[in-house]
């Protein structure tokens, strides 16, 4: 980080770790990091409300035809056969998998929609003068469920999986689709949540003592409570931790592990060929990947399927472990684990939108067809239960036990 030689202008808390940190000014394109955590505390990097706006007018027009068009097409038994996104959700739903089906249907159409709807209701509600903070609220939340570009790859997978069986061709909306991927990335590259809320919600300066500074977990506005407890800037109730995040997460931790059993032991995909019917697990499924000579592919759907799973519940447990029996150790590497599983735990949905696909490319009924297996439900809310378990999980906790709330205090810095 780069700093200007200054009186610091604020003060606030890191959100990772509570350290009371003192920031100096800061120039536009500068960050700025936890000297305790290394937690990002300040982005400078931003667009303004009516390029996000913009850019979101475009992702609306782009993304019906993207969601809802074929994206591959097959030619199969002398017919062609066209795959969306909408149309893997639907042959779930009419198998009678309406969970599975919803989760499918959530990460890959509704999320990747509401981003842009929030951010062109946003900038239309700021110039009606509207009230904005629920709509930063929702944008906050739906950041990790917004997940096309893991569809993305589940399209190279489906596509490497079906050309064994029939003549694969890119579909008329591929190029829109990969072009509203790569839009999304970028909107959510430039959208800079703590910035909208500068911007549209200004606070002045807080003259408080330090030990009345707390931490808004929703809108990470640092400053004492209002009169009814609630933060002044998101007014929501303001509390020094999160309520119950042990609990939660502890509870859809063990839901996640006994839930993962089945996902791997159970078929996760049944394949009928001429009557015969052929049933994969997540493991079997891999294997056959690697054996039909697509190594890199294999080692991506194992990766994303099998191994990170078990990571993140292994991380999460040495985690909350470490919580309750207040153990030492570095601290940093611990918080750096916690953002590994909270990046890399997405990408578990990758098998369920390749079975999607599948299942709408593949259906010539008795001859020729393709079904999801009961693992399938049991993956996808293995999936969602860990990542809720991150999410839940307030690392400050981690930090409780073994540190101070000064940011100059080295021993746990880096």
């Amino acid at each position: 980080m780069t700093r200007r030689v200054g009186v610091p202008t604020h003060r606030l808390r890191c959100p990772e770790c509570d350290a009371l940190c003192r920031l100096p000014t800061i120039d536009a394109r500068q960050s700025a990091f936890c000297p305790r955590c290394d937690a990002r505390l300040y982005d400078g990097r931003d667009w303004p409300l009516p390029r996000l706006a913009a850019l979101s007018l475009t992702l609306l027009v782009l993304l019906p035809l993207a969601l809802f068009q074929p994206l591959l097409q097959i030619h199969l038994l002398g017919v062609t056969v066209q795959a969306s996104v909408w149309q893997g959700i639907g042959q779930m739903a009419m198998q009678g998998e309406i969970l599975t089906a919803g989760m499918v249907a959530f990460c890959a159409i509704v999320a990747p929609l509401l981003l842009p709807s929030l951010l062109l209701a946003l900038y239309l509600g700021q110039r009606l003068r509207l009230n904005l903070r629920p709509l930063l609220l929702l944008l906050t939340l739906l950041r990790p469920w917004i997940m096309l570009d893991i569809y993305l790859i589940a399209l190279a997978v489906a596509a490497i999986k079906v050309r064994e069986y029939a003549a694969v061709d890119p579909g008329p909306a591929l190029l829109a689709y990969i072009v509203a991927t790569l839009l999304t990335l970028l909107l959510l590259i430039h959208l800079n949540l703590e910035q909208l809320w500068r911007r549209l919600y200004p606070q002045p300066p807080q003259t408080a003592p330090d030990s009345a500074l707390l931490l808004c977990h929703a809108c990470r506005h640092t400053a004492p409570p209002d009169a009814h407890g609630h933060c002044r800037r998101c007014r929501l109730p303001l509390h020094r931790r999160q309520p119950y995040s042990l609990q939660k997460t502890w509870a859809t931790l063990i839901a996640a592990v006994i839930i993962l059993l089945p996902a791997n032991l159970q078929p996760i995909s049944i394949l009928y060929v001429n009557g015969v019917r052929i049933e994969d697990t997540l493991l079997s499924g891999t294997l056959a990947l690697a054996n039909g000579g697509n190594l890199p592919i294999a080692a991506i759907v194992f990766i994303a399927s099998i191994l990170v799973p078990f990571i993140k519940v292994a991380v999460m447990l040495f985690l909350l472990l470490g919580i309750h029996l207040r153990r030492g150790g570095d601290l940093v590497r611990r918080m750096r684990m916690l953002r590994l599983v909270t990046w890399i735990g997405r990408w578990s949905m990758l098998d369920l939108f390749v079975i999607a696909l599948m299942m709408s490319l593949i259906d010539r009924d008795q001859l020729f067809s393709f079904t999801m297996g009961a693992a399938a439900f049991y993956f996808g809310a293995a999936v969602f239960l860990t990542l809720l378990a991150v999410e839940w999980l307030d690392s400050r906790l981690i930090w409780d036990a073994h540190a101070t709330t000064d940011a100059n205090d080295t021993k746990y810095a880096q």
